[in-house]
């Protein structure tokens, strides 16, 4: 069970990040979430409203990605590498990294590193 305290404290990060942080179709936003057991990423045109890619270790598509994983985090890199794979198909260069409120540490920073090896600059 989460405590409510620390699910408000995320809250407030996030909308002080919000503040400051926009996707433009030259330069999207690379968000990414976690869970206890799975990570999420996606690049997102804020203008127009649409997600251009997307990258989950539960989706259909994506779970044989990250087969071979040994833990959480090197699930993270590897669901990277594969959002910058997919980005790199679609001319997408640079974003704008937005954390979620999460601390940049362990899994996120992990996948940022990787997506940072794909060729993504952010």
């Amino acid at each position: 069970m989460i405590n409510k305290s620390t699910t408000i404290r995320r809250a407030k990060i996030k909308a002080h990040i919000r503040k400051k942080i926009f996707g433009t179709p030259e330069r999207p936003r690379l968000t990414v979430y976690r869970s206890l057991s799975e990570i999420y990423g996606q690049i997102i045109d804020d203008v127009n409203g649409v997600t251009l890619v997307a990258v989950a270790s539960i989706g259909k598509t994506d779970k044989s990605a990250v087969v071979g994983a040994k833990n959480k985090t090197e699930k993270g890199v590897m669901l990277g590498k594969l959002l910058a794979q997919k980005a790199a198909e679609k001319n997408i260069t640079t974003v704008v990294f937005d954390r979620n409120g999460l601390l940049y540490h362990g899994r996120v920073k992990a996948f940022a590193d990787a997506v940072r090896a794909g060729g993504l600059k952010f």
